[in-house]
């Protein structure tokens, strides 16, 4: 039946508006806290050197993942497999990219979290190191916008020439040039003001916050360095840096309790990768690079006081594969529809009232082309690694022309190891458990074929 006026319509578009922005506010926002090569044995409530009281309160507060994993044991996949849940190189990501030699980037057709949260509603934002494409003279790519971030503000990949003053950022396709500061506290900054002008006021957000922090070329300010070593000191300096992102995040949380109680939003704390100091990745073997554990294995903290449990310790194997099913699940949000995800909800690890047994139907997968071993797989207790039964030449730059081999080739030298008895990968024990060896390496065979199905041929457009 139609209306029989206007005044019917205009009114019910303001109910149906009042009862929008009443659900909007309802929604829990997200901020996502990447480090880059930060390792697993860095900040204090991992039992690393450097004083992270920040990151320790958010651990205390919330759960804290012993063995949890990046998406790669390098930045650009790694990055790719956190906003969409799925392994890098279905998203066309093979490995860390370089914009001037590459047509590598995240494809377009791939759903992120930013484009999830948008299609709900959320204001979202992109801040910090982004390094998954940027257009160049010679390739067409998609920018953060052309991913569902409303605002970005982000650099090709590092920070240059250092952390201090940095000339890399563009916002929102326009170059910045040199901003006074450090890169952990310009990134912040720009959050802090996204956050007071760039949103709705009763809109839910997504802020996506990437630090470039541990990542060379390293600076931080004297007074920090001097707090861990001499002033010129690398390995002090490093530290410093990871420090000064403490005290960034603190401002940024303070702003987020202004914003809205710290009931109403969902904050996570990752590292991109391991660290590439070998002392700052405890006992494990491996470091940046490479797909032993110290390559891997990294910072996995969910904070969410009412919802997640706090003062937790979990040692269910997880990664930032996981983060995407788990936002869903947390907010209650169906997954991207005809989409195969790589990664589980985490929920049941995480919802103290949640009475859903957590069940992983398919193990973590890892695959870094100029790595030795090239692939690993961790189910429960069990890691599975081995080499490629093929050779590539000895660029370390990927190359695209590599592609039809790596989605051809085989593998080689499977080693098992038990890492709760074995943590530093040091024994394998393939012989041992032959038919463990089989089943793991049938699976990670079945994942392997489908992940080299979904990937990108660059080398042929």
């Amino acid at each position: 039946m139609k209306p029989s006026s206007l005044f019917p319509l205009t009114l019910l578009g303001c109910l149906l508006s009042a009862l929008s922005s009443s659900h909007a506010a309802e929604r829990p926002n997200l901020v996502v806290l990447l480090s880059d090569d930060l390792g697993w044995k860095d900040i204090g409530c991992y039992g690393g050197p450097v004083k992270t009281p920040t990151l320790d309160a958010l651990a205390e507060g919330g759960t804290r993942f012993t063995d949890f994993y990046s998406g790669c044991a390098v930045c650009s996949p790694s990055r790719a497999t956190l906003l969409t849940g799925r392994h890098h190189i279905r998203t066309g990501v093979y490995s860390w990219i370089s914009d001037a030699g590459q047509r590598s980037h995240l494809l377009e057709r791939e759903v992120t979290l930013a484009e999830l949260l948008k299609a709900q509603g959320y204001a979202t934002a992109h801040v910090g190191k982004w390094h998954l494409g940027l257009p160049t003279e010679r390739f067409s790519k998609p920018t953060p916008d052309q991913h569902g971030f409303d605002h970005w503000f982000a650099t090709w990949n590092n920070a240059e020439p250092s952390h201090r003053n940095p000339a890399t950022f563009i916002r929102n396709g326009e170059p910045v040039g040199e901003i006074e500061g450090y890169s952990c506290q310009i990134v912040v900054d720009e959050a802090i003001r996204w956050l007071d002008e760039g949103r709705g006021a009763d809109q839910p957000f997504f802020l996506n916050v990437w630090f470039h922090e541990p990542h060379a070329p390293i600076a931080a300010p004297d007074e920090i360095v001097a707090e861990y070593g001499e002033v010129k000191d690398k390995n002090a300096i490093y530290s410093a840096t990871i420090d000064n992102t403490d005290r960034a995040v603190a401002r940024l949380l303070a702003k987020l309790k202004e914003v809205a109680p710290a009931e109403e939003t969902l904050v996570v704390y990752f590292s991109d990768n391991g660290s590439y100091l070998r002392d700052r990745v405890g006992n494990l073997r491996g470091a940046k690079g490479m797909n032993w554990e110290g390559g891997i294995r990294v910072p996995g903290i969910f904070h969410w006081p009412g919802h997640i449990a706090g003062g937790k310790v979990e040692a269910t194997p997880a990664g930032v594969v996981d983060l995407l099913p788990t936002v869903c699940g947390l907010f209650g949000l169906e997954p991207p529809s005809g989409v195969h995800l790589d990664g589980t909800d985490l929920t049941p690890l995480l919802d103290p009232d949640s009475e859903r047994p957590f069940v992983r139907p398919q193990p973590l997968f890892w695959h870094l082309q100029k790595s030795r071993p090239i692939v690993a797989l961790r189910d429960g207790r069990w890691s599975l690694t081995a080499d490629p039964d093929y050779e590539l030449s000895t660029d370390n730059m990927f190359q695209e022309k590599w592609i039809p081999a790596i989605k051809a080739g085989g593998y080689t030298n499977w080693q098992l190891f038990d890492l709760e008895a074995d943590p530093g990968q040091q024994t394998n024990v393939a012989d041992a458990h032959p038919e463990i060896l089989a089943k793991l390496r049938g699976q990670l065979l079945e994942i392997n074929a489908s992940v080299m199905a979904d990937g990108a041929d660059w080398h042929l457009r």
